[in-house]
């Protein structure tokens, strides 16, 4: 949902990063998944389920996401007459799951990736084509197409997504007698003035995950760096940003371990006026009595700059299990389940955006304080947009030169340039 799926860097300075992400000539090689007629030929024989039953695979595995999740696929199983048989993992374990469960001819009807994923593993030709399966695939946010498409065809889509944006304390702010900044130098003097005692100006997530390259991205795509080239001035200057919010105090050196969890933990407590994170924290930020708060777009460079949000969210599949009834189903299924009715309820109780932007107007009106996040949706930028399955390297090189500049082992412009040399 929100970059948190991948194992921390291994101690060094930089460490070699981890094999590209499999593609279909890998896969075909050294059998992951084996080829595609035996997949079908292993799940025809392995489904144990009735003609009725849908086996699910998901990672909303705590609470309160499983459970309206689970409220909303039970919607739709009930439009759609048929019983589901639902699994949920843990989010770090989903994809090597998908991977074993290729393999060994066990994947589920439905599937639920992580938007980077989905590229992944529709390279491995273990996914349905949406079109084949007549899963209406218009209206969606641009961003959310480019992250379900692979070789031109959907394979996917997020009934509801996410980004990130910058929460202030209302009143520290009010204190301090400024206002939400709006661009990087007004950021780097509002930290500062906000950094008192025991508080720090700004927190947020550095560590060594997707949740680290995550965080970073807006900064780097908002200033006009690609991905595709990392060592790039404009890189380079996105990331002298975090740097110099660290080195100068505005920001706790802590950052480099924090996930994005523990950032909320810190703003919750005090421990910070102002912190970057994502919507999915609002249902727990929301019981706090005495915490006032507000969001606003992250800072740009230059007033010029338009924010560019990264998506976030989760997408839903039909895995190509061989069994060309069960396929249908399930894509019967995923009509129901995709559906703007659907969209907007789960994005009422999860604190997410629908998927298509013709339901803003109605999301505002049950959820205003999402105002920020649905305007960033807008022209939010799929992870995978430019490196389709390659984009796991490249975010752990990106995450790796942050530990690195934020730790003061290296120049923003050496640790991309050092970073790069292994993407």
């Amino acid at each position: 949902m929100n970059g948190r799926t991948a194992p921390a860097a291994r101690a060094g300075r930089f460490p070699p990063l981890p094999s590209r992400p499999v593609s279909r000539r890998a896969v075909t090689t050294a059998g992951v998944l084996g080829s595609l007629a035996g997949l079908l030929s292993a799940c025809g024989q392995s489904a144990q389920a009735g003609p009725r039953t849908l086996r699910i695979l998901d990672s909303y595995a705590n609470e309160p996401d499983s459970s309206i999740i689970g409220d909303a696929l039970q919607a739709a199983a009930d439009r759609v007459g048929v019983t589901l048989q639902r699994v949920s993992v843990d989010g770090a374990a989903l994809v090597q799951r998908v991977l074993q469960q290729g393999s060994s001819g066990t994947l589920p009807d439905v599937l639920m990736l992580d938007n980077p994923n989905l590229q992944q593993i529709a390279a491995t030709t273990a996914l349905r084509p949406f079109d084949e399966l007549g899963i209406p695939t218009d209206g969606y946010a641009e961003g959310i197409t480019a992250a379900c498409t692979h070789e031109e065809r959907v394979y996917g889509l997020a009934p509801t997504v996410n980004t990130i944006a910058l929460f202030y304390d209302v009143r520290a702010l009010e204190e301090a007698g400024v206002d939400p900044p709006a661009t990087w130098e007004e950021l780097r003097e509002t930290a500062a003035a906000l950094t008192e005692g025991s508080r720090y100006g700004i927190a947020f997530c550095g560590n060594a995950t997707y949740e680290g390259a995550w965080q970073f991205l807006p900064f780097f795509w908002t200033n006009g760096a690609d991905e595709r080239h990392i060592a790039s001035p404009e890189g380079a200057q996105a990331l002298g940003l975090l740097a110099d919010l660290v080195a100068d105090g505005s920001a706790s050196s802590s950052v480099l371990n924090w996930g994005q969890v523990e950032v909320k933990d810190q703003f919750i407590a005090g421990r910070a006026a102002m912190m970057i994170n994502g919507p999915w924290q609002i249902p727990e930020m929301s019981t706090i009595e005495d915490l006032s708060y507000d969001v606003v777009p992250l800072p740009v460079r230059v007033p010029s700059q338009t924010p560019a949000a990264p998506l976030g969210g989760e997408v839903w599949t039909v895995p190509a299990t061989g069994n060309t009834a069960k396929e249908e189903l399930a894509g019967e299924f995923l009509t129901a389940f995709l559906s703007d009715e659907s969209q907007l309820e789960m994005g009422r109780r999860r604190y997410t955006v629908p998927g298509k932007p013709a339901l803003a107007a109605e999301y505002r009106r049950l959820r205003p304080e999402m105002d920020t996040f649905v305007r960033l949706i807008e022209d939010a930028r799929a992870r995978t947009a430019r490196l389709g399955a390659d984009w796991p390297t490249t975010a752990t090189a990106l995450y790796t030169a942050v530990q690195l500049a934020l730790s003061g082992q290296a120049s923003p412009r050496e640790a991309l340039a050092e970073a790069e040399e292994y993407v």
